[in-house]
């Protein structure tokens, strides 16, 4: 018979089990799954039980469901199809104002090469400080018209059009009076 101790002690080892197979740091996992660092740090050596909004925000981060954390075989490594189901694509509702932004990439590309799927309310905007030295954006727009600035450049692209630009400049997207989704690649070297 399975125990309380005995799943937390599964549990944290899956969960530092999934991490390092994803090629993932504590801080990486730490970033997406809004958990900190130190909290992880010890659900991963068993010594605190997350709670189910942790566990939710972990799961989320690491693209794997509950049931994946606490199955005896190891999920996802060497599977051909990973498959994330919209439902279950995690999203940060806490940057930009009026849009939600659905992180499309794996968490093992943070940092280097993210796609986000983002939906702009009217008036939406999503405004960025300069990020790392090289870095660049491809932003596809997929319905509606969003005006892209960076620096002082500014330019509307309508549904269909794709804008680049460096992002380790200023920059900022922004929705006029409607409604509006793009596609937003970012290429950090």
């Amino acid at each position: 018979m399975t125990g309380p101790r005995d799943i937390q002690r599964r549990l944290a080892a899956r969960i530092k089990e999934t991490r390092k197979g994803k090629g993932l740091s504590l801080d990486a996992v730490a970033k997406l799954s809004g958990v900190s660092r130190s909290m992880l740090s010890q659900i991963e050596r068993g010594e605190s039980s997350p709670t189910v909004a942790t566990l939710w925000n972990l799961t989320q981060a690491l693209q794997v469901d509950f049931a994946g954390l606490l199955d005896a075989e190891t999920t996802g490594a060497g599977a051909v199809l990973d498959v994330m189901r919209a439902e279950r694509t995690p999203s940060i509702d806490s940057r930009g104002d009026g849009c939600r932004i659905l992180i499309l990439s794996p968490p093992e590309e943070a940092g280097k090469h993210e796609v986000y799927d983002i939906h702009f309310k009217a008036r939406g905007a999503l405004v960025s400080e300069p990020h790392r030295q090289g870095c660049r954006e491809q932003l596809t727009v997929l319905e509606g018209e969003l005006t892209v600035t960076c620096d002082e450049q500014s330019t509307l692209a309508r549904a269909g059009d794709t804008v680049r630009y460096a992002a380790d400049r200023p920059h900022a997207i922004r929705a006029g009076g409607a409604r509006a989704r793009a596609l937003l690649v970012v290429h950090d070297p």
